[in-house]
């Protein structure tokens, strides 16, 4: 009868942690699953050997994740949640979308755009209900050259004067409440009317809430307004524009605002 040689491991080992359980991985795992095992390992080890835990705060980070977890719902993602205020939602975005110096750096997308807006003239008002400080934005499209891009779509979007984007407020706000899309012209340039955006906290009643109070910073996202700028031939960006005094304010919000 023919049997299988089991595989000999080393003893595990305060020194060589991360090697030990890392050589435990399967010989045909494809490589890419295999790298990033082995580098979420031998951080994760790394850091327990740096902050060194109790036994009480090990368990009290295992109760942390599920409660994420279980605070997740078809229609919040409090993992993500997690990965925005701990930076990664922007890191990630930032290594995907690496461009020349001279080229606008792209941010994340977020979770309130919305497809199939309607093109609307240059110079129309995207706000609906009315409210708020009356706003005019101007501006341009152009290439790292600074030539202009003539045809680029533009889609806008952002929160109204009480802080919400239209749809978490179904029935309340008007359907496209300060939402638009826009194509630049020769000069690649387009503008609209709009109102001063809000800023707006994040959802803080979850272990992500408790969490940013503990470590002492609030959940507010300063005030913005999203562009979506796409043009054939040319990568999709995606970016926010903020006031300078609200950046300043804000320093501790969320990392991936």
């Amino acid at each position: 009868m023919n049997t299988i040689p089991k595989p000999s491991f080393p003893l595990f080992c305060e020194q060589d942690s991360a090697v030990i359980v890392n050589a435990r991985i399967g010989s045909d795992v494809d490589p890419r699953t295999r790298h990033i095992a082995e580098t979420v390992v031998r951080h994760l080890h790394a850091a327990v050997k740096e902050i060194e835990p109790t036994h009480d705060e090990w368990l009290a980070a295992i109760k942390f994740l599920t409660d994420t977890g279980h605070m997740c719902t078809d229609w919040r993602q409090e993992f993500i949640l997690l990965s925005d205020v701990l930076g990664v939602s922007m890191l990630v975005d930032a290594t995907n979308h690496r461009r020349p110096g001279q080229a606008t750096e792209n941010t994340i997308l977020g979770p309130f755009f919305v497809e199939g807006v309607e093109t609307s003239p240059h110079g129309v008002n995207i706000c609906k209900d009315g409210k708020g400080e009356p706003l005019v934005v101007l501006a341009s499209v152009h290439d790292t050259d600074g030539n202009p891009i003539e045809g680029a779509v533009i889609d806008v979007w952002q929160t109204n004067d009480d802080g919400f984007y239209d749809v978490q407020q179904k029935g309340i706000q008007p359907e496209g409440n300060l939402r638009g899309r826009f194509v630049s012209d020769s000069d690649g340039a387009f503008w609209f009317k709009s109102v001063k955006p809000r800023d707006y906290p994040i959802p803080d009643d979850g272990p992500v809430g408790k969490l940013l109070r503990r470590l002492g910073r609030h959940p507010n996202r300063a005030a913005h307004i999203h562009f979506l700028v796409q043009a054939n031939g040319y990568d999709r960006l995606s970016l926010r524009t903020y006031s300078i005094l609200i950046v300043l304010i804000s320093r501790k919000t969320p990392c991936s605002v």
